[in-house]
């Protein structure tokens, strides 16, 4: 099990590349004219959408994390960590959001801010109340990752914030 110190590490980090995803997000968002930020492009999400999922999805996982979302489970004894970059790359480049994750079909950028605004807090709350026991041995499997820790559960959330980052950007034409 991890020791105390490493703990504050891991949950420093975690939260300071969750919250510099997320802020990035968001600065996008408030740089962005209501115009394109409402404006779909054809057949994807607009980048208000994008922000409002991206909330959503952040809440869950920040609730997987808190036990508030009843999802984690004891890890079996033999379980190891892979590094994130590993369970990444089985990631597919498309996926489909769950029904829970889909936006309505307007979303004014404003919301989407405030959404990803207090999703952002509620992921630090869930991060800085994760104790060393719930991080490191309860875990989800999913289909996408497999087994994960809470920890990477973490991870999952900092990446899916920055995959869609670079989604809002090309909704908005910035590349």
């Amino acid at each position: 099990m991890m020791d105390v110190m490493q703990h504050v590490t891991r949950i420093a980090q975690l939260r300071d590349s969750f919250a510099e995803a997320n802020q990035r997000l968001v600065a996008r968002l408030r740089d962005a004219s209501d115009e394109a930020a409402e404006r779909p492009p054809a057949g994807g999400w607009s980048a208000s959408q994008i922000g409002w999922h991206v909330a959503a999805v952040t809440a869950r996982f920040a609730g997987m994390i808190s036990g508030e979302v009843p999802t984690a489970t004891p890890l079996d004894a033999a379980f190891r960590e892979r590094a994130w970059t590993d369970v990444a790359a089985s990631i597919p480049d498309r996926l489909e959001a769950p029904p829970i994750a889909v936006p309505p079909a307007s979303v004014r950028r404003d919301d989407a801010v405030s959404a990803l605004e207090a999703a952002g807090e509620r992921m630090a709350r869930a991060l800085e109340g994760l104790t060393p026991e719930r991080g490191d041995r309860m875990g989800i499997t999913h289909p996408i990752v497999g087994a994960i820790s809470v920890y990477q559960v973490g991870e999952w959330a900092t990446a899916h914030v920055i995959r869609h980052n670079r989604q809002a950007k090309r909704a908005l034409g910035q590349g």
